[in-house]
């Protein structure tokens, strides 16, 4: 990945419709202050779609033993 745009506080302030632009295009953008990096803006995960049931088969596992208590467990609440 290229290094990350760099625009001082006035500049970001100005251009920030522009700055926007840039990171939801995927780029990183730093803001400084001073000459010092204070913050950086990056673009936010997309969020997954789902489309309805099913949508996760064959990605999640669940074994079959997944709602039995352990004996330990059963034991010291009497659940056996």
């Amino acid at each position: 990945m290229d290094a990350a745009r760099q625009y001082n506080v006035h500049e970001a302030k100005t251009h920030l419709s522009r700055i926007l632009e840039q990171v939801a295009s995927g780029e990183e953008v730093v803001i400084s202050k001073a000459g010092e990096p204070v913050a950086k803006v990056v673009p936010l995960r997309q969020k997954v779609r789902r489309t309805g049931r099913g949508s996760l088969r064959g990605r999640v596992h669940i074994a079959d033993d997944f709602d039995e208590l352990p004996d330990d467990l059963a034991d010291a609440f009497g659940a056996r």
